[in-house]
């Protein structure tokens, strides 16, 4: 019988973490980043952004050494793990500046589109980089949770896994956005569709409708319904809408995996009330078992961050036998956000006459 408090939560750190060098000082740094290096006790050691006072802000409000004046002392390290926390549209000219062989972590979405994705990995194996993509999702504690359940067969086989969001996005945060063709899942459901893959493998297809909202005009989508084909014994579908506008009540982010043995509810506080988030919940539910709530030791923001930089820097000391995140792996995560863009243009089967 399964003690689900002993389910992973955490990746384990590096023995002898490299220092690292920031390129990038935006919000999900001193959000995120920052805050999840801190407390896993990884050295910064100098950060660049082409606003300098901005990375001079980001360097006092966290004790960093050294701000960078170019691009090109900050690649000049040598030892050091690379954190790019950019845009799509900087990323390649940054990874073309770094030197052969470097280590190096890439912010999510892998490029705008699949196109800029396969040219983001061309240039990693040109240059020999050793790269990975932050998909920090794979990483949080309950999903890591997640995952050891279904490896150690706790679920029986997943037969159901479902993804249900209601939410009020604040999207005055976030105003890059309306610059963009592609959103909701370009920058949003692409976190669940590379958990969702990772734990399952490559679905066979996909359905998928994503659409605007008249309420921000600005935006090209802020609302997606998306199904995987995983063949006719595993069902996968999420529907996801950003724009829940009354109140608390009726408010989800729930994502649940179901299996033959058990089912697994996963509550997502961040994106109850984001950026403030509500409390993240985990409900487990084992054959022969009554239902229990597992004890969490982190969330997704910041303690997942910790993850892909743990196992990017094991893996390049031999620590870690795979890096899970790597740009091979996670072209195919674009592969499927593509095949899901196509599917929505399509308007799906018309019906007859």
């Amino acid at each position: 019988m399964t003690d689900i408090q002993s389910l992973q939560q955490e990746w384990p750190l590096p023995s002898r973490p490299r220092p690292v060098v920031i390129i990038g000082a935006g919000g999900i740094v001193n959000d995120a980043h920052l805050p999840a290096y801190k407390k896993a006790g990884f050295f910064v050691q100098g950060v660049y952004d082409l606003d300098t006072e901005r990375a001079k802000g980001t360097a006092a409000q966290w004790g960093i050494g050294r701000v960078y004046e170019t691009l090109e002392q900050a690649v000049s390290e040598t030892g050091v793990v690379f954190d790019l926390a950019l845009p799509p549209s900087a990323v390649m000219g940054v990874l073309d500046a770094l030197p052969d062989g470097a280590v190096v972590l890439i912010q999510k979405p892998m490029g705008k589109d699949l196109a800029q994705a396969r040219a983001i990995v061309a240039v990693c194996q040109r240059k020999k980089l050793l790269a990975a993509i932050n998909h920090q999702l794979r990483f949080a504690p309950y999903m890591l949770a997640v995952r050891d359940a279904i490896g150690r067969g706790c679920l029986g086989s997943v037969s159901d896994v479902e993804m249900q969001l209601n939410v009020a996005d604040p999207w005055h945060l976030f105003p890059f956005l309306e610059t963009m063709e592609r959103v909701e899942i370009q920058v949003h459901s692409i976190h669940y569709l590379d958990l969702i893959r990772s734990l399952l493998g490559d679905p066979v297809g996909v359905y998928a409708l994503t659409i605007a909202d008249a309420r921000y005009p600005r935006l090209k989508s802020t609302r997606s319904s998306i199904i995987l084909n995983y063949g006719s014994k595993t069902r996968v579908c999420l529907s996801l809408n950003h724009n829940y506008a009354h109140g608390e009540k009726g408010q989800s982010a729930m994502f649940k995996f179901e299996g033959t043995d058990g089912v697994i509810w996963v509550q997502l506080g961040v994106m109850l009330d984001y950026p403030e988030g509500r409390p993240d919940t985990v409900q487990v539910k084992l054959r022969g078992q009554d239902w229990k709530n597992l004890a969490l030791t982190g969330s997704w923001f910041p303690d997942a961050f910790i993850g892909p930089m743990s196992n990017l820097q094991r893996f390049s000391s031999g620590e870690d036998p795979a890096l899970l995140t790597n740009v091979h792996d996670v072209l195919r995560t674009m592969v499927l956000v593509e095949a899901a863009y196509v599917s929505s243009a399509s308007g799906g089967t018309p019906l007859c006459a």
